[in-house]
């Protein structure tokens, strides 16, 4: 699937079940919570945080989908195309990063 054809699932979603899109700053609130289940997830299997016996068999690509879905939504709704803007984020970062990270000792395996 290419982001214009989640954009177009993502917005058919919403207007046949979830009947209308909630505010932008619902939205907002909505992405921010689902950003945090996966800092949550991160944290505790990749970091050093110990998993509650509640949050040991969450899903983090579930987790990471739910972010997606929300941020698509946000993107509809607010005239964002993001095929666009990822391919433009994709040119400038190619750009001021060409040889950024070819000499760092850190990423050197």
């Amino acid at each position: 699937m290419t982001l214009d054809e989640a954009q177009q699932t993502v917005d058919t979603w919403i207007k046949d079940v979830g009947v209308r899109y909630f505010s932008e700053l619902t939205n907002l609130a909505i992405l921010t919570e689902e950003v945090g289940e996966v800092a949550r997830i991160i944290a505790r299997r990749y970091g050093d945080q110990s998993f509650k016996k509640s949050d040991e068999d969450v899903n983090l690509g579930e987790e990471l989908a739910d972010v997606l879905f929300v941020l698509i939504a946000l993107a509809n709704q607010t005239g964002v195309n993001l095929t666009e803007e990822f391919e433009k984020g994709l040119a400038k970062r190619t750009k001021r990063d060409k040889d950024r990270h070819q000499n760092n000792p850190k990423l050197k395996d």
